[in-house]
């Protein structure tokens, strides 16, 4: 069986992850613990490493059953077929995780248009770039000290 990624609600992962549970479905919600502000107080919060996602292990005859729960929306897609996730990385994940305080210092980041980001490989390595634009396929990077636009796919 394969580890497939969904697409959930908002705040919806672990209802999601828990109704699939209890149709059968082997279901991998990644938690970590967050530290919140409140206007009063902080909190500890047990919050999703991915936001929005979830990990599914099925048959491939079976993706249908996953949209029985009313908090997923769609599978993820990677280069036009349905991502597919090695058991490998679901246990590396697992890992990580379970190393105890260390995990409350992982965190998943999105690119944002306007950030500035360092580029590690290339023929423009160690440029400092700001990010224009970001589509399905790829990102527009200004090269600010060289003058460029730069079309990068990912």
């Amino acid at each position: 069986m394969k580890w497939y990624v969904v697409f959930t609600k908002p705040k919806w992962e672990k209802r999601a992850s828990d109704q699939l549970t209890q149709l059968g479905i082997n279901c991998y919600c990644p938690m970590i613990k967050k530290v919140i502000q409140r206007s009063d107080r902080k909190i500890k919060k047990e919050v999703p490493l991915f936001s929005n996602y979830i990990f599914v292990q099925l048959l491939e005859k079976d993706r249908n059953k996953v949209f029985l729960s009313p908090g997923v929306v769609r599978y993820l897609f990677w280069l036009g077929t349905h991502a597919i996730v090695k058991d490998k990385e679901i246990e590396t994940i697992k890992e990580w995780l379970s190393a105890g305080d260390t995990a409350t210092e992982i965190s998943v980041m999105q690119y944002q248009i306007g950030q500035k980001i360092k580029l590690h490989s290339g023929p423009f390595c160690e440029q400092t770039a700001v990010i224009k634009d970001i589509t399905k396929t790829h990102y527009v990077l200004i090269l600010e000290s060289l003058g460029y636009v730069l079309k990068v796919k990912y």
